[in-house]
């Protein structure tokens, strides 16, 4: 007898599609079969049953540029927001202080997330310096299951030169760590920043003039090449332009182990945005591109050139945006998603598009976006649907089986997913911290119906029903290549 069987439902793994019962013992998969006999039963017939999403690039709670604008969403209302999507693990980051080290930080940023994580949860440490402290803790910092290092190539107090990009990847190599590349050009960048300003530009269209898909080109081209050097396998993370996709492509073509993701805003949106009254909502590195850019990503995404769909989740509210450093609270009332007074002062006329906090929110409509996008249009199959938002992500990092897919033993992350339940986006109804979404107004169908973590039901008939706090940290180990 079970503790859970889900009845009746199309079972969609990254391999196979098939109906079958699941039934879950002690948080666990534990058979798929026919006429399961369960102490609860959850009919999921006519819905896809999947693996719980996973989302292995978030930023929750994340302190950004000089002045340390917070983002809107904490880990609890970040992780509830996660699992009425549809995702029941994400991997967020480590960012140590200039006076702390790697292992503190580490220390640190799990006992907050374990106070308040609504799902699963993994790290990954940045990599921004490479003193001879830092790179003595690079093995234990993987002994402590983080494995993946993240490392950018722009922004002041973050990135690396080549010479310390090329030490970074040869600690990683050496203990078998894997490297995440946030890849622009900096002195770019800058060089574009500085000419605009003096020219008296300071709109929200000008923020993508300045963050150009060549220059993402280059840099994604310069840290394969510093990688192979090394001899250690990259992650190029929010690939966003074809460009960028043509060098990835190049580098695996020659053998290289490589992977790279891209984010549902670069799959649903351009760069028509930054014509309109709030272009400065917008602000995210990379930014949006042409239409033609976007379809290649998609082309990718189904071939296999993009491995996976991840949010880069780093929601700001308007006040945040427009000069309030502290994150407002909001209340839910029958008329919407309502703001308590703002404890600072803010303008209604955003800043100059450099000094924006850039970042945008996309971690509660991941999955209903690739779906509507993807397997709805036509580009995507159910099974390159789990793919793409599960099973791919738990291989590249280390979770596979336990997560990412539907097998006896693999945690019980379950996803009854309604593909016919229609919903029209908006802020209103999100459960995300922030007053605005990238997506408002559109119109997605299917949506998670019910979704369980490790057993336990978090969402049920559309409604959160689960608990904050009771997510576990998911240790890592070693990478070995692209196994």
């Amino acid at each position: 007898m079970f503790d859970i069987v889900v009845r009746g439902g199309t079972v969609v793994t990254d391999g196979a599609e098939r109906v079958a019962d699941v039934g879950i013992l002690d948080g666990r998969v534990a058979a798929l079969g026919e006429r399961l006999a369960g102490r609860r039963e959850l009919d999921a017939r006519g819905t896809l049953v999947l693996p719980g999403g996973i989302d292995p690039h978030v930023h929750l709670a994340y302190p950004q540029g000089p002045a340390r604008v917070v983002s809107a969403d904490d880990w609890q209302t970040g992780t509830i927001a996660a699992a009425c999507g549809g995702t029941t693990t994400v991997i967020d980051f480590v960012e140590a202080r200039a006076d702390e080290t790697w292992m503190a930080a580490l220390a640190a940023r799990r006992a907050e997330a374990e106070a308040a994580a609504a799902i699963d949860f993994g790290l990954h440490m940045t990599f921004h310096r490479t003193d001879p402290r830092s790179l003595a803790e690079v093995p234990e910092v993987i002994a402590a299951g983080v494995p993946s290092f993240k490392f950018y190539m722009a922004y002041d107090g973050l990135r690396l030169d080549d010479g310390e990009l090329l030490a970074g990847f040869e600690a990683l190599a050496a203990h078998g760590g894997l490297a995440l590349v946030h890849a622009e050009n900096h002195d770019v960048i800058r060089h574009l920043v500085a000419h605009h300003r003096r020219a008296g530009h300071t709109h929200a269209a000008f923020h993508p003039l300045c963050h150009p898909a060549t220059g993402e080109a280059e840099a994604t081209e310069r840290a394969l090449a510093l990688a192979a050097i090394a001899g250690n396998p990259v992650h190029v993370v929010h690939v966003s332009a074809e460009a960028g996709l043509a060098a990835l492509a190049r580098a695996r073509a020659g053998g290289q182990a490589a992977t790279g993701e891209v984010c549902p805003q670069h799959l649903v949106l351009t760069d028509a945005v930054y014509a309109g009254a709030d272009a400065d909502l917008f602000a995210m590195a990379p930014p949006l591109r042409r239409d033609s850019d976007r379809e290649a990503l998609w082309a990718a995404l189904r071939d296999g050139g993009l491995d996976f769909v991840v949010t880069d989740h780093c929601p700001f509210t308007r006040a945040q945006r427009r000069g309030q450093r502290r994150t407002p609270e909001f209340r839910r009332t029958p008329a919407g998603v309502q703001p308590t007074a703002p404890e600072e002062p803010w303008s209604a006329t955003p800043p100059s598009f450099d000094r924006l906090p850039g970042g945008g929110a996309g971690i509660e409509t991941r999955m209903a976006l690739v779906h509507h996008f993807g397997v709805t249009a036509g580009r995507l199959s159910p099974s390159r649907f789990v793919e793409v938002t599960s099973a791919a992500a738990a291989r590249r990092f280390g979770l596979y089986p336990r997560k990412g897919t539907l097998a006896p033993w693999a945690d019980a992350d379950v996803v009854l997913f309604d593909r016919e339940r229609e919903v029209a986006i908006s802020a209103e109804r999100l459960h995300q911290n922030v007053d605005h979404t990238p997506f408002e107004g559109l119109t997605v169908r299917g949506w998670p119906r019910t979704v369980l973590s490790r057993g336990e039901l978090l969402v049920h008939d559309f409604e959160w029903v689960g608990s904050a706090g009771r997510g576990r940290f998911l240790a890592r180990g070693p990478v070995a290549g692209l196994a």
